[in-house]
């Protein structure tokens, strides 16, 4: 890879290179030195071990935007809420203003819409060219930071014709550059092990209400409802995500407190309206890594939400926190069983009718049984969790909640969307 972008000005369409060494900062500053070089046009696409994607676009060896990741909606957002908060406001008009943009597709059919509103209210005049690349920098930052955090994320190259000119173009070695500074500062303050995209929750109310004053344990309850994740309590704070880091770490190390997975926010902007509608959210809850990334690769896959908990003694207060639509979970775990889980998630008011549906290897009459006395939707053997199984479970108990968002989407036309600051 390295040795055909060096002496060669012209790359093919698709250039995948399976890593025979990490990703470290040399190979990234080689990279795009070697980009800029040939004044490639296209897309670098990162993918990290956990099958997390990630798209660079470049003009003529520059960078000009970035998307992708686990949270790219709440991304933008955050970044709106910094830079651009009267913006936020006027979503009811994004659909209109991206198409509006004259900048051509960047993605395949799938357009980046972030880039293209940027690009719209530029040429409206409604910001800067200052105030957008901003923008532009803090995504750079963020995605090239969540994106190299494992030196085993893989690259591919797309070229693209080089129209896509870009409205800002930045060197992507000073990216690499204040990515590295910010990675060096958490590594110093031994927190570089923590997820900046997932939400801190109160795990130990009462040990939290004993062990701080009334004020303290107001004002932290309402911080850490679970759906704020590190970096959306940085812009509500008005912190640096280190600093947040470093303040909630002692309530982390203590079990107070503790970091869950969260769903990315809708897309405000779609193609169409279908897509628009807010995809479910289903959880696992299974102590089995195995099932729980057997059933988020096919989840996602058809485009579904997904969270998998893997500790049983957390599932009540993540469950209680993200509410998700569906709901699969293990009978047999440690320290408590599916049944127990189930009987409790029914006595909340909220839960009362959403499908839990109980994972087994034991597929017996007197399981099925007590699983129907407190109250699951359904049975799903673990020797049927494939994707023939799953999609039945889906298409029975999830029918009518598609039914009612497909009726909502067209009536309304656009999917509401949520302020992450």
């Amino acid at each position: 890879m390295n040795q055909q972008l060096s002496s060669s000005n012209s790359l093919p369409p698709d250039n995948k290179n399976t890593l025979s060494k990490e990703f470290s900062v040399s190979v990234q500053t080689e990279l795009f030195t070697n980009l800029k070089q040939v004044k490639f046009s296209g897309q670098l696409i990162l993918t990290n071990p956990r099958g997390n994607k990630w798209t660079v676009y470049l003009h003529s060896g520059q960078v000009f935007y970035a998307n992708g990741g686990p949270h790219s909606v709440k991304r933008w957002y955050r970044n709106l809420a910094a830079f651009l908060p009267e913006q936020i406001s006027n979503v009811a008009n994004w659909e209109t203003e991206a198409n509006a943009a004259d900048e051509i597709s960047l993605e395949d059919g799938n357009r980046c819409w972030q880039y293209q509103l940027l690009c719209s209210w530029v040429q409206q005049q409604k910001i800067t060219r200052e105030q957008a690349t901003k923008i532009v920098w803090s995504t750079l930052i963020e995605t090239w930071f969540d994106a190299t955090q494992s030196q085993q994320t893989n690259y591919e190259l797309k070229q693209l014709p080089s129209s896509s000119k870009g409205i800002i173009l930045l060197d992507g070695n000073r990216v690499i550059t204040e990515v590295e500074r910010q990675r060096i500062a958490w590594q110093k303050a031994q927190v570089d092990n923590l997820n900046l995209n997932q939400a801190p929750v109160i795990s130990q109310v009462e040990q939290m209400q004993q062990s701080t004053s009334a004020t303290v344990f107001q004002n932290l309850s309402n911080l850490l409802d679970g759906q704020k994740t590190i970096r959306d309590l940085g812009i509500q704070m008005e912190r640096k995500p280190l600093t947040v880091t470093c303040f909630l770490l002692p309530y982390i190390q203590s079990g107070l407190v503790e970091l869950i997975n969260v769903p990315d926010l809708p897309v405000p902007v779609l193609p169409t309206v279908t897509a628009a509608i807010e995809q479910p959210l289903i959880a696992c809850v299974d102590d089995s890594p195995l099932i729980c990334n057997s059933m988020e690769k096919f989840l996602t896959d058809k485009g579904y939400r997904f969270t998998g908990i893997n500790d049983p003694l957390r599932a009540f207060s993540v469950l209680l926190a993200l509410k998700p639509d569906l709901i699969f979970l293990d009978l047999m775990m440690p320290n408590t069983n599916g049944y127990e889980v189930c009987e409790k998630l029914r006595r909340i008011s909220h839960f009362r009718n959403t499908p839990i549906v109980i994972l087994t290897g034991n597929d017996g009459v007197i399981d099925r049984l007590k699983a129907k006395v407190v109250g699951a939707s359904g049975f799903l053997s673990k020797n049927k969790v494939d994707a023939a199984a799953v999609t039945e479970v889906l298409n029975k108990h999830l029918r009518h909640c598609t039914l009612s968002q497909l009726q909502l989407g067209a009536s309304s036309g656009l999917a509401g969307s949520k302020n992450a600051a």
